[in-house]
């Protein structure tokens, strides 16, 4: 993997994905703790923001203390399991404006299908951070990442759960200037391109829909 994969090795963050992982937790559980994940993994990605001074009264003094400077980001979730993670993210970055692209695998070529599309006007100001909890084959994700830049995006990131070497092979290969960021690569893609050991299917698992 390049720098520009980035894989978190935080204790904390393990330790839930583990539990995320295992087939006997709950629907409930299992959502709770991709909220969880997902405000460390907001942490993460947005480590190096741009700082500037704003000059602020403490109940003491008068001081100049650091803020976020430039326009507030941009977080895209690909329909339907990356609200799982946007939810979280939220949490955390309560003022960021919200995108939604819908997407669907064709079972036959595992090729993505796009139903919906919806963001901000002002992409090319904003960092935009696109998330999904699985990044599988790549092509998804890879879709999604093209129909944001042809809306004026420059700067961008993924962020997600696991990830496959495929997956990350295919990213990396159609949008090379793209960061991801994601708590496990895991070993492969099956015949039916599922991660592997993975966690099933995120969307069924978080939506109780199997």
């Amino acid at each position: 993997m390049t720098e520009s994969v980035i894989e978190i090795k935080h204790p904390l963050m393990q330790h839930k994905l583990t539990l995320m992982r295992c087939k006997e937790t709950t629907t409930d559980n299992f959502r709770r703790l991709l909220r969880e994940i997902s405000q460390m993994l907001a942490y993460e990605v947005t480590r190096d923001l741009p700082l500037e001074n704003v000059r602020i009264e403490t109940p003491i003094t008068a001081i100049d203390a650091p803020t976020i400077s430039g326009k507030k980001l941009c977080v895209i979730s690909i329909l339907r399991a990356g609200n799982g993670i946007l939810d979280g993210m939220l949490d955390l970055l309560p003022n960021a404006r919200v995108g939604h692209i819908g997407l669907y695998r064709d079972p036959e070529t595992l090729e993505p299908v796009e139903y919906y599309f919806k963001v901000p006007e002002d992409m090319a100001e904003r960092l935009v951070i696109v998330v999904d909890p699985m990044l599988a084959t790549g092509h998804s994700a890879a879709a999604a990442i093209t129909r944001i830049k042809m809306r004026g995006a420059t700067s961008i990131k993924f962020v997600c759960l696991l990830a496959a070497p495929e997956g990350v092979k295919h990213l990396q290969a159609a949008h090379p200037d793209v960061p991801i960021l994601t708590a496990s690569i895991d070993q492969c893609l099956n015949e039916h391109g599922y991660i592997v050991p993975g966690l099933g299917d995120a969307g069924d698992r978080l939506f109780g829909t199997k």
